[in-house]
C-alpha cells in the first residue's frame, strides 16, 4: 500500500499526528537539534496524547529556564473606605517574555488615631503610602529582581532584612534628634506617682498614707511602638509574591502556604471556624455603652461556611424584629459600625446580650450549647489616663479591679460567653492573672500582640491574635504559627481592611482553627467569606475536607468543651 492511499485512510486526528511527528522529525533531521526533543518526539510517538500541540508545548515549557521576577510596580490606590493604601504587582519573566503574573495588598495600619505612633511627627498616611510606593518601585524592585518567585523563603528573608535595616537607622536618628533637644534641667513626667497634698489634719495624713501603702500605684502605658514609614510595602510585596508562585506553579494560594508551612503535600485541609460580629456596642457606636467593642458569634463546629452566614442573617433580622417592636431592647438607634455589624445605642452591658438571648431562644437555638460567644472588649480604647480608670460608658468609670468584678458578673450571668478579647490594657498585669482565677475553666482570655510579639506573656492569657499588616511577611504567619501552635487563634482584619480575599486562602493554609472577618456587610468582608465558601466546596469535591468534631483551645478550655458536648447528647 503507498503512503498516499495509507495516510487517505486515517483520521483527521491521525493525519495530524502523524504531519506533526513528520515535520518534527524533519527539523531534527536538517537542524540536528538536541537529544531533548528527539525523546520528546519519541515519547509523543508512544503516547499519542490527543491534544499535539499541547503536548509538545507543556514538554518544551518545561526545559525552559525558570520563572525570575523581572519588576514590581507600585502604586496608590484606594481601600473600601476611600482611604489611601498601595497595590503591589509582580512581573516575571516567563518562557522569556514579561508577564503580570499576580497583585496583592495587606491591611495597613497606623496607629490608634489618638496618638501618632511614627517617629516622624505629623507624618499622614499619605507619608505612608507614599514612602511604601517608592520603596517598592526603587530599592525592593532592584533588590528582587531575578529572584525566583516559588522561592518565598529566600524573598521574604531579603525582606525583612531590608525592614529592619530601615528600621534601625530610623531608630537611631530619632534617638540622636531626641537627645539633642532634650534639656540637662528637664524633668521626667511620672504619672499617678506625685505624692499626697500636705495637710495639718493629722487623720488626713494617715489615711493618706495608709491608702499610698495599701495600693499599688496605677501603671502608666507602656511606650508605644513605631511605625515604620513605608512598612505597609513589606506586607504588600510578600503576599504578592506568595500569590505569584502559586499561580505560576498551577495550585491555589492556600495549597502553596500549607507546602511552606509542612514542607509536604497535605492530603487533608479543614476551613477555620467563621467568628462573626454580631453587633458592636464600643466606643464609636451610638449611646452611651462603650464596653462591648464586638459580640462575636461562635458556631457549633462542622457547619458549613454558608450554613453560618444563613444562621448569623437570621439572629440579625430577629434582632431587627425585637428592637422595632419591643421597648424591652431598650437600644435608643442603630448603625452600621466599621466591623461590618449592626452598632447599637445601649446604656449597661446586658442589654445587648439580653437582646442576643432573646432572638436566639425565639429562633429555637440553644445559646450555650449550639452558639456561644466572645466579646472583643478593647479594653485599652476605654482608658482614661487623668483618672486611671475604664471609661465603660459614658460617665461611669472602673478602675481595674472593679472591671474585674464587673467581667465576673458578665460571666457568670452569661455563660454562653466564653471568651473575653483584650478585656484589660497590656500594662494591668495583676488584674489580668486576678480574672482569670477568678473565672477559671468557663471562659478564654485572649489578647491582641500583633506589635508585642516579643513581650513577656501575661499570665491568664490561654491565646494570641494573629494579624496580617504592614511588614508582617508570610514567612513570619507561617513562623508564629508554628513557634505557637494551639495559642495562635485567629486570622483577622485589622480597622483598615484590605479588598483582596488572600486572608481567608492563608487561614486555610497555616491550618488555623478559626478566623474572624467581621460582619457581614462590606466588600472587604464578603469577598472573603465568598472565598471560604469556594475554597470549601474546592475541597468537598477533591475528598480532601475534613471537619473538626470539636472546638479547639484556647477559645474553648477542656472543661467546655466537656460541657458542650454532654448537652449535645442529652
Amino acid at each position: 500500500m503507498s503512503y498516499q492511499r495509507f495516510f487517505s485512510r486515517l483520521s483527521k486526528e491521525e493525519q495530524d499526528f502523524y504531519e506533526t511527528k513528520y515535520a518534527a522529525a524533519e527539523f531534527y533531521r536538517v537542524n540536528r537539534v538536541p537529544e531533548e526533543i528527539e525523546r520528546a518526539l519519541n515519547e509523543l510517538f508512544l503516547q499519542k496524547p490527543e491534544d499535539v500541540h499541547g503536548y509538545l508545548a507543556d514538554y518544551f515549557a518545561s526545559l525552559s529556564a525558570p520563572p525570575r521576577i523581572n519588576r514590581l510596580k507600585g502604586r496608590e490606590v484606594y481601600d473600601t473606605r476611600g482611604q489611601l493604601s498601595i497595590e503591589v504587582e509582580v512581573f516575571c519573566i516567563v518562557c522569556n517574555k514579561e508577564k503580570s503574573i499576580s497583585s496583592a495588598a495587606v491591611s495597613s495600619y497606623f496607629g490608634p488615631k489618638e496618638t501618632s505612633l511614627d517617629w516622624k511627627a505629623g507624618s499622614q498616611r499619605a507619608d505612608h503610602v507614599m514612602t511604601a510606593v517608592q520603596w517598592i518601585n526603587e530599592p525592593l524592585n532592584h533588590m528582587l529582581k531575578g529572584k525566583n518567585p516559588c522561592d518565598q523563603t529566600e524573598v521574604d528573608h531579603a525582606l525583612s532584612d531590608f525592614f529592619m535595616a530601615h528600621y534601625l537607622e530610623e531608630k537611631d536618628i530619632h534617638s540622636r534628634e531626641k537627645e539633642e533637644s532634650r534639656s540637662p534641667s528637664e524633668s521626667e513626667l511620672v504619672l499617678f506617682s506625685a505624692p499626697p497634698a500636705q495637710t495639718k489634719d493629722k487623720k488626713n495624713v494617715d489615711k493618706a498614707k495608709r491608702s499610698t501603702t495599701s495600693e499599688k500605684p496605677f501603671p502608666p502605658a507602656e511606650p508605644p511602638e513605631p511605625v515604620l514609614l513605608g512598612s505597609l510595602a513589606i506586607g504588600s510585596v510578600s503576599l504578592a509574591v506568595a500569590r505569584a508562585g502559586a499561580v505560576l506553579q498551577g495550585i491555589p494560594l492556600y495549597k502553596y502556604i500549607a507546602a511552606l508551612r509542612n514542607q509536604e503535600t497535605l492530603t487533608q485541609f479543614h476551613i477555620p471556624v467563621s467568628l462573626v460580629t454580631l453587633l458592636s456596642c464600643g466606643k464609636t457606636s451610638p449611646g452611651k455603652l462603650s464596653l462591648l467593642e464586638e459580640v462575636i458569634l461562635i458556631p457549633r463546629v462542622g457547619q458549613r461556611v454558608k450554613q453560618i452566614i444563613t444562621m448569623t442573617l437570621e439572629i440579625q433580622k430577629e434582632m431587627m424584629r425585637i428592637m422595632n417592636t419591643s421597648t424591652k431592647a431598650g437600644a435608643t438607634q442603630a448603625i452600621l459600625h466599621d466591623s461590618g455589624a449592626l452598632a447599637l445605642g445601649y446604656e449597661k452591658p446586658e442589654q445587648p446580650l439580653d437582646l442576643i438571648t432573646e432572638a436566639c431562644t425565639n429562633l429555637g437555638l440553644a445559646l450555650g450549647t449550639e452558639i456561644h460567644l466572645a466579646v472583643n472588649c478593647a479594653a485599652h480604647e476605654l482608658m482614661d489616663y487623668s483618672k486611671g480608670k475604664y471609661e465603660v460608658a459614658t460617665g461611669i468609670l472602673k478602675s481595674p479591679d472593679e472591671l474585674v468584678d464587673m467581667y465576673q458578673t458578665i460571666i457568670n450571668k452569661y455563660p454562653a460567653v466564653v471568651a473575653l478579647i483584650d478585656p484589660f490594657r497590656r500594662e494591668d498585669i495583676d488584674q489580668w492573672e486576678k480574672l482569670s482565677n477568678v473565672i477559671g475553666d468557663s471562659c478564654s482570655l485572649l489578647a491582641d500582640m500583633t506589635y508585642k510579639s516579643k513581650a513577656p506573656s501575661l499570665l491568664g492569657v490561654s491565646g494570641r491574635i494573629l494579624k496580617h499588616i504592614n511588614e508582617t511577611t508570610v514567612s513570619d504567619l507561617v513562623l508564629i504559627t508554628s513557634d505557637h501552635q494551639g495559642s495562635l487563634l485567629m486570622a483577622t482584619t485589622s480597622s483598615e481592611p484590605s479588598s483582596g480575599d488572600s486572608l481567608s486562602d492563608i487561614a486555610v493554609g497555616l491550618g488555623l482553627d478559626y478566623i474572624k472577618l467581621g460582619g457581614l456587610s462590606g466588600a472587604e468582608r464578603m469577598t472573603k467569606y465568598n472565598r471560604l465558601i469556594s475554597i470549601e466546596e474546592e475541597l468537598a469535591q477533591q475528598g480532601i475536607l475534613v471537619s473538626k468534631e470539636k472546638h479547639s483551645p484556647p477559645l474553648f478550655t477542656e472543661k467546655l468543651q466537656e460541657q458542650s458536648n454532654t448537652a449535645d447528647v442529652a
